[in-house]
């Protein structure tokens, strides 16, 4: 018995970056759907994120089983700002990756390496569970891929 619970789900996670096309590209080769794009502007949402005169475009983006989701996020007005260097490593406060199960991990591997992708550290195995890596997609965004080994 879990007891009372304040949360349902997570929705979302909001990844800010600069170039919303190259972002889109690469998390569609991922293997995530495109749900929609489209502007936000306007007092409320000023207010949600205590910012003003915001203007900026959106990408959501659903993983196949519809259960996790990324909102890419353009900011036009105001700018948006680093908080830390860029492609910061691994070890950086606050969030770093984001990791996805997939099933043929060079693949992905190769086909996200013609968005620019790059090994973070090296493509490893984990006992005989599973084999890992971290990719440096667009704007710095670590992702972690994990295949289960059968």
């Amino acid at each position: 018995m879990l007891g009372d619970m304040t949360i349902q789900r997570m929705d979302n996670v909001l990844i800010v970056v600069d170039d919303l096309e190259a972002a889109t590209a690469f998390f569609v080769e991922l293997g995530m759907e495109l749900e929609g794009k489209m502007p936000l502007e306007g007092r409320w949402v000023d207010r949600v994120i205590g910012l003003d005169d915001v203007r900026v475009d959106i990408a959501m983006m659903r993983t196949p089983d519809g259960h996790g989701r990324l909102e890419l996020t353009k900011f036009h007005t105001p700018t948006a700002v680093s908080a830390e260097p860029k492609n910061a490593p691994a070890n950086t406060l606050g969030i770093r990756r984001i990791m996805f199960a997939v099933e043929d991990i060079e693949d992905v591997l190769a086909r996200l390496r013609t968005h620019g992708a790059e090994l973070v550290g090296e493509l490893a195995q984990y006992e005989d569970s599973y084999r890992l890596c971290y990719v440096r997609g667009p704007e710095g965004i670590i992702v972690a891929l994990a295949e289960q080994l059968s």
